[in-house]
């Protein structure tokens, strides 16, 4: 077996490993303590519990609802999040302006402005979905901001030198060479939006999986607040490897992508 094979497979036989003999003494240590259920449940019964709650509809209705929030919202604080950096990127003067503006912002706990939004919006979907673009704006922004400035000045005179419009200098220089910078913030940006949805759905919601961490806890339901969680676990996840696995169809070419598949 080739180094390049081992590096590829090693990930999916050492991540099962780790995690049976996590929870081989989780499931031990729980037993032959007797700690109590409420305070800490073994694997096997948080299982179970799991395996019920994925197989009622009312479950699959608050994992939807979830979804949904997360992508509206990462989608719009992507959306916007590009369009600013690219305007405070090509335009210092006005990022200049706006930069005490911009970082007043951003240094405000966000959590604290869940009341606020709730307030404003109500329990529904929207406030979660606004909550979920907030955060993800942030590091959009910033590395887009980033990556617009970072364009090599040399490129742009063999840009110039070539007679290439704006246009052709957008698409086939600054674009590609911002597109690592997006993809860096958008990995960010979707880790922050889950976390954004499902505290919104926490502090003010009645759907979602963050309402039924609430629900569960209420309930002193210890098995099910545990399946909830991996339920969150799962979800966040998935959700960033779709989002890592874009990178592969948009920049095949960056080290960050092409990098990884030549690691022997």
């Amino acid at each position: 077996m080739t180094r390049e094979r081992l590096f590829k497979i090693l990930p999916w036989v050492s991540t099962p490993v780790l995690l049976l003999i996590f929870f081989s003494i989780w499931e031990v240590s729980v037993r032959v303590m007797e700690v109590s259920e409420l305070v800490l449940p073994p694997p096997s019964q948080i299982f179970q519990t799991f395996m019920v709650m994925i197989q009622e509809p009312s479950t699959w209705e608050h994992i939807l609802v979830t979804v949904q929030e997360i992508s509206v919202g990462f989608a719009a604080g992507v959306i916007i999040g590009c369009i600013v950096g690219v305007i405070l990127g090509k335009f210092p003067i006005i990022e200049v302006t706006v930069r005490p503006l911009i970082i007043a912002i951003e240094v405000i706990p966000k959590v604290a402005l869940i009341p606020l939004f709730v307030i404003w919006f109500g329990f529904g979907m929207t406030s979660k979905v606004i909550i979920a673009a907030v955060l993800a704006f942030f590091p959009v922004m910033l590395n887009v901001l980033l990556g617009v400035r970072s364009v090599d000045a040399g490129q742009r005179d063999v840009m110039r030198s070539l007679n290439a419009s704006r246009w052709h200098t957008f698409v086939h220089l600054e674009l590609k060479s911002t597109m690592p910078n997006v993809f860096a913030g958008m990995e960010s940006a979707i880790v922050l939006a889950v976390i954004g949805a499902i505290v919104g759905e926490y502090l003010g919601g009645n759907e979602g999986l963050g309402y039924l961490v609430v629900r569960t806890l209420n309930e002193l339901d210890a098995p099910g607040l545990f399946a909830v969680i991996i339920m969150l676990a799962v979800l966040g996840l998935t959700m960033y490897f779709i989002v890592t696995s874009f990178k592969r169809v948009f920049i095949p070419w960056h080290e960050s992508v092409y990098g990884q598949k030549n690691l022997g």
